[in-house]
Parts: C-alpha cells; structure tokens; sequence
C-alpha cells in the first residue's frame, strides 16, 4: 500500500528546516532528493570496496565491477532494453545527448534536416545548434500552441526525406507537458529518421519501454529520480551505437592501441572513456530499484492526484496564472502572478522555508512564446503532501500580499 507519511521517513533531508520553517520541497523538475536506501549505497561502497573497474585482477576491484555492472543490467530491465551492452553510462541527460549529437557530425551534410521541439531545454537545442554549424544541416522547430503543446499537424508537414534526426522531451521540464513521443516516432521512422528521446523529466514518473516506444535514443539523469548527481545514461540501439564513432579516446574505450593505429573496445565500453563514476552507476541503480519496489503505477497516480489538487488550490488565487494546461500533463505547475516578477515570489516562498524554481528553466524560447521573463515553477514528487501544496498556496497568497 502506498503511503507517503511512510515514505518520507526515508528521505533524511525532509525532516530538515529552512529559515526556521519546516522544510517544504517542490523543485523535484530540478533535483530529487535522496533516500536513505540510496544514502547507505554510496556509504557502503567508499568504506567497503571503493576501487577501480574493469581488469583488475584484486577483490576490491572484483567487487566494484559486479556492482557496477549489475546497475547496468538493472537499467536495462527498466527500460526494457533488448541488450546490456544498448545502455552506456554518462554524467547526466546532457552528456548522453552530446554524444549522440557529436556521433551524427561524421554522418550528416548540408542540406540534411533535424527537427527539434519548441518545448525543448537547451541541452535538447544548442548541441543540434552546433551539429547544424558543423556540418550545414538545417534545424526546425515543431511549434507549440497556448496550452503548452506540440501542434502535431505542423510536425507532419516539417517530416521530408532530407529529415535524418529527430530529438523532443518526453516531458516539458518548463510546463509539465506530456508529448506524444509514440506518433513522433512512428512519423519520423516512416522517412527514414533517427529519433532521440530526452527523458529526464519522464523518468521520474514513467517507467519508459525502449523496445515498446522503438525509439533509437533515450537519455536520463539518476539525480531526478532518486539517485545520485553527475550520472545518467543514454540507451541506444545496438546498430545505431555501431555506427557512431566514439565520442572521446581515453583508456577503457579502447581495445589495442599502437602508435601507428587505436581499435575500438566493443559496445557499452566503446563510449565510456575514462574512469567512470562507479559510485554513481551502482547508486543509480539502486535508486531504480526503490523506485521499483515503490511502484512507478502508484507513483504516478499519486503525483497526478497532488497536480490536480495544486491546480485547483492555486487557481483560486486571484491574478494567478498557470503556464501549461496541456491535457496530457505531468507534475509541474509553472504560474506567475500578474504584475509579480516570479524571483520576488520565489524569495518570499524560500523565506517560509518553500523550495521552487524561478526562471526560464533552461527553457528560454517558451518564455518567449508567452512573452514573459520566467514563471514560479512548483514540482511535486511521491514523498510530497496536500499539507505541503497548502503551505505553498498560503505562501503565494503571502507573497501577493506583501508585492502588490
């Protein structure tokens, strides 16, 4: 049975206070916070095998590579992966999208075409930005409407045969925006192009079958959901990763090196240079199995239970106005109140001991699209209360009062 007053107990920082006032946390679209589950994980692993990867030879290092490379098989069965080898462990969503972006520089030229989404944060944009300088390719935008959602019927016209690459959300981080990933990837697959799917905001809420979806790229980071920062993953298909060169030359990725010529180790280590954030990989996948023993079905349905409730609070408050009504939505809510700059708003709220974001969101061309320089965005996560979003709207009912 889900129970969140249960739940809580397993987050330390929870118990925490902020300027005197418990603490009341809603920038979950940032970062989630941390279970002590996980906590304990990384603890265990720097006091009891803390060692390098991958051919050594001692039990330490025997040690940290099963744990390392179990996460690997973890993730793999969370996103339904047909292989180990398709997940490739990066520092977050945005390294997993570079790599992918820098892949396609040797297979693309002028005249090609990638399409990106008017939703998009700017990690899903300037990499496609500097992969269309680098090799002449064009980039176009699927455009949004007022609600917050992609105009289908102008996507449809953007597909061609010079389309090769197509990269949208899963989630909206700015408005919580559910896009329908399965008709853009149909679409895009019957001209022939790849599709890559940031799932840094779907990953917390929704539990994504690569193999279902037929998607070629899908990238995440372990800190939205429950896990540690500086990690993440990107899944590609095994005969996409084929094709794409490495993204940087270093140890690991390698299988002989000789002065006069380097061969290239085989998939997952091909694309991980480096010594790797081991604590991070095996910390990542148990933060997917708290998930998991959770349940991401009664996740979802309690998330979606606090987002109705928010918006029904929070727009009876006169002057507000939330940004994203889109029908099919997650748990963000972006609002402003009229006349208000959402800093001024954000300040206040963290004064009573309220934790939101405030700004563009990484998302600058949707503030544009409405003409505003930011929103107050309020996220809400499975260890969240209706107590909790009652202190967020008398807060914001305070904070009207006080810059009115």
């Amino acid at each position: 049975m889900f129970n969140v007053e249960t739940i809580r107990k397993d987050f330390p920082i929870l118990s925490r206070k902020v300027n005197g006032k418990p603490l009341v946390y809603l920038d979950n679209a940032a970062t989630s916070q941390t279970p002590q589950q996980v906590i304990d994980v990384i603890v265990d692993y720097y006091s009891n095998y803390n060692a390098n990867i991958h051919r050594g030879v001692h039990t330490l290092s025997q040690e940290a590579t099963d744990k390392y490379e179990q996460a690997r098989y973890k993730i793999q069965a969370h996103v339904n992966a047909k292989f180990a080898h398709e997940i490739i462990f990066t520092s977050g969503t945005t390294h997993g999208i570079n790599l992918v972006a820098n892949g396609f520089s040797s297979l693309l030229k002028k005249g090609d075409e990638i399409i990106v989404s008017a939703l998009e944060h700017h990690s899903n944009i300037v990499p496609w930005q500097m992969l269309c300088e680098r090799t002449g390719a064009l980039l176009k935008v699927i455009p949004m409407n007022q609600e917050g959602e992609l105009v289908m019927a102008e996507y449809d016209k953007l597909l061609s045969k010079n389309t090769k690459l197509v990269f949208v959300n899963h989630i909206s981080n700015a408005l919580g925006t559910i896009n329908p990933i399965e008709y853009i990837i149909e679409k895009a697959h019957q001209v022939g192009a790849a599709v890559l799917i940031d799932g840094a905001q779907s990953c917390p809420h929704i539990k994504p079958d690569v193999q279902a979806l037929d998607v070629d790229f899908y990238v995440t980071s372990a800190h939205k959901m429950c896990g540690p920062t500086g990690q993440g993953m990107l899944y590609g298909k095994e005969s996409w990763l084929k094709k794409l060169p490495p993204y940087q030359g270093g140890g690991e990725m390698i299988a002989e090196v000789t002065f006069e010529k380097t061969t290239y180790a085989d998939l997952p280590h091909k694309f991980e240079a480096g010594t790797p954030n081991i604590c991070g990989g095996i910390a990542f996948g148990a933060a997917i199995d708290y998930m998991n023993h959770i349940g991401f079905d009664a996740i979802s349905d309690y998330e979606h239970e606090l987002l109705e409730y928010a918006t029904t609070q929070l727009l009876q408050i006169e002057d507000l106005k939330i940004y994203g009504t889109s029908k099919e939505k997650t748990s963000v809510i972006s609002f402003n109140l009229e006349g208000i700059h959402p800093y001024d708003v954000g300040t206040i709220l963290d004064k009573l001991g309220i934790a939101v974001r405030t700004g563009h969101h990484c998302a600058q061309p949707i503030m544009a699209f409405y003409k505003i320089p930011g929103t107050v965005r309020a996220s809400f996560s499975f260890y969240n209360t209706k107590a909790e979003i009652d202190v967020l709207v008398a807060a914001v009912k305070k904070a009207k009062m006080m810059l009115s």
